[in-house]
């Protein structure tokens, strides 16, 4: 375990806050990565805490990220939303997606200042744009189960919900979770937010719980594994005998681990014409979206060198 190792930085460093940081994909990939943006010799320190940490030990990652000169910042998994809780008053500045949301992906350095950001609203929607069918919601009507009520699902619902999409989103939304403290702070969040879409906040301590809602959806509707299942933790938040919906999309967050969940998918894709998606492009979407942050080095998530940066971090998964 990457325990927080809190020896001055010898480089510009970016610390990656999270459960399992040596097995990422991110390790192999962000040396190449640096070559090829020109920031060779820049270094990635893994951080790992447990599930829900204790509130001091946030503190101390935060406060010495933001002490140690040659600490540019830090990409924050899994532990968003406690971390923000435990640090608010660290920052010198929180984003708009930030404040609206409770959580911090992404923390950075300006002019001496300690800034966070949520950067998933916007990385969710790109990796989701991706494989789903413009004009997709107006169309079909369809709607959305999004298993977990974390940061991860906060962002991609706020994408989902933005007013300029106008007629262009979910004809409902179906957002569970195992306890019902996160689904409460959602819930307050959507008010605040004033949100037009229909949306159901369902307790499910169970994963039959989340098979029951599975049987509720339309056809064309997207399911969403957002709880950690799968990788942070073993299993999947759904039963063998839950059953997707016709010709909709199974989109897992995770792209590492037991990968339960999109197993499950893949043993339905043929027969319910499932499009399965794995968390790869939200892997890639979020790690340059936060690297051209924190080094101030811009990275288009179009064109010619977005895509020569796919292909390094393909180039490694293949490894």
């Amino acid at each position: 375990m990457n325990a927080f190792n809190p020896a001055p930085a010898r480089r510009p460093t970016l610390h990656f806050i999270g459960v399992t940081t040596a097995s990422s994909m991110i390790m192999r990939v962000f040396p190449a990565w640096m070559e090829r943006l020109s920031l060779a010799g820049h270094e990635i320190r893994g951080v790992d805490l447990a599930l829900h940490d204790r509130p001091e030990h946030y503190r101390e990652v935060v406060r010495f990220i933001k002490h140690d000169p040659l600490s540019y910042g830090a990409l924050v998994t899994t532990h968003k939303i406690d971390l923000v809780s435990a640090c608010r008053d660290l920052f010198d500045q929180l984003d708009d997606f930030a404040s609206l949301l409770g959580e911090v992906s992404c923390i950075w350095k300006d002019q001496g200042r300690l800034l966070g950001g949520a950067k998933d609203p916007i990385t969710s929607g790109q990796s989701l744009e991706r494989f789903l069918p413009a004009g997709h919601w107006e169309k079909t009507k369809a709607d959305v189960f999004v298993m977990g009520a974390g940061g991860s699902s906060l962002a991609l619902l706020t994408y989902l919900l933005r007013a300029d999409h106008g007629r262009n989103r979910p004809g409902r939304i179906f957002v569970s979770n195992r306890t019902p403290a996160r689904l409460e702070t959602m819930q307050r969040i959507h008010q605040q937010m004033r949100v037009e879409v229909p949306i159901e906040y369902v307790l499910t301590p169970h994963p039959e719980d989340n098979d029951t809602v599975l049987r509720k959806l339309g056809p064309h509707s997207l399911v969403v594994n957002a709880t950690g299942l799968g990788k942070d933790a073993p299993g999947s938040p759904i039963t063998d005998n839950a059953v997707f919906p016709e010709h909709g999309f199974a989109w897992d967050f995770n792209y590492r681990g037991d990968l339960v969940f999109l197993k499950q998918a893949n043993a339905q894709a043929q027969l319910r014409h499932l499009t399965v998606v794995d968390g790869w492009l939200y892997f890639i979407y979020g790690w340059t979206g936060i690297i051209a942050e924190v080094f101030h080095r811009p990275i288009a998530s179009t064109g010619p060198e977005f895509e020569a940066l796919c292909g390094i971090a393909e180039e490694k998964r293949a490894l």
